[in-house]
């Protein structure tokens, strides 16, 4: 990923705000691949002619086929506060997803318990006394249908792994794209899944701030769908 591709949305002295894209690791992982967090120091080296190593802190992620909004902190001092904020509930994220078909409720909150196997690097609904279970929470609404799918708009209350792609699958909805989870409820293409609002405290002047961006609406399947953000 080139710099000159990267999209910002708002930097200052203590953080940055950019768009993720889809199929790109937000940091670096086993593979080698090229990836967001290393493109944005790149960026900030480039930008400021920093010398030696470039600071830059990670503070929450998103799976490689998700895109959508995300901030990295510039110094030590806003990177722990923003991670204390992310432990205490201080960021409030939002989803958009194509789902399969439409659940029986069409708004609700699913709180499973969720375990992961390093092993196959899949998460899967479990009881709450299984080694590993951890507590996943969502409210989804489902905002609009077409062509046996719809749209779901997602606000986290947890941030597990794969956590909106297995909730959304053990309902039977799976979002769209999603051939590990939805089995053969799931409709083959890319993954239909946008962090479209992130919502936190700035870590030094405590500012409530608000990022949004559209998923790819020229795109399948968001163009069935009429998506207006500032709705």
């Amino acid at each position: 990923m080139n710099t000159e591709d990267l999209i910002i949305l708002y930097e200052d002295n203590h953080i940055i705000v950019v768009l993720k894209p889809q199929n790109v690791a937000c940091c670096p992982d086993e593979s080698g691949d090229d990836n967001l967090f290393d493109c944005v120091k790149r960026y900030i080296k480039e930008k400021y002619a920093k010398p030696g190593n470039v600071f830059l802190g990670l503070i929450h992620r998103l799976d490689r086929p998700t895109g959508g909004v995300m901030v990295y902190a510039k110094t030590s001092k806003a990177a722990a506060r923003l991670s204390e904020q992310l432990k205490s509930g201080g960021f409030e994220k939002k989803y958009l997803a194509v789902i399969c078909g439409t659940p029986s409720k069409k708004s609700g909150t699913l709180e499973n318990y969720l375990r992961k196997n390093s092993i196959n690097n899949m998460v899967y609904v479990c009881t709450q006394t299984e080694e590993g279970a951890k507590f996943a929470s969502l409210d989804y609404n489902i905002i609009g249908e077409a062509g046996g799918l719809s749209l779901a708009d997602i606000r986290l209350h947890t941030g597990r792994t794969h956590q909106i792609r297995v909730q959304m699958a053990a309902i039977n909805a799976p979002v769209f794209g999603d051939m590990r989870y939805g089995g053969e409820n799931a409709v083959k293409g890319k993954l239909a899944l946008w962090a479209y609002s992130l919502s936190f405290p700035h870590p030094v002047t405590g500012e409530k701030l608000k990022f949004m961006a559209e998923p790819p609406l020229e795109e399948k399947p968001w163009k069935f769908f009429h998506i207006d953000l500032k709705a």
